[in-house]
């Protein structure tokens, strides 16, 4: 099972703490802007990348408005991560972007 919550709710989280994001978008549209620190982990990689996750650490899921991060919090979660679905994605969020790789 995995927990979700709204953009608003992230961006206060991200700004005092040092989140593990995981942006499941695919690379061409990680390149093209995504949050500083974000790990890029394309929704079609998950089952060769999830091994490489450490199941203590909590994950926060981000895709572009919540669709894929939510896919993907359900399969982290099946495998024993603690992982948060953030919904409305990149396409609400108000903070700094970066782009490139």
């Amino acid at each position: 099972m995995y927990k979700s919550i709204m953009i608003d709710e992230f961006e206060q989280l991200e700004k005092r703490n040092d989140l593990a994001i995981i942006d499941v978008r695919e690379d061409d549209e990680y390149a093209s802007g995504h949050i500083k620190g974000a790990k890029s982990m394309p929704l079609s990689t998950l089952q060769e990348m999830a091994e490489s996750l450490d199941k203590a650490q909590p994950y926060y899921i981000i895709c572009q408005a919540g669709g894929r991060s939510q896919m993907a919090s359900e399969y982290f979660a099946s495998l024993g991560y603690d992982v948060t679905n953030v919904m409305g994605g990149m396409s609400a969020w108000r903070g700094e972007v970066i782009d490139g790789v």
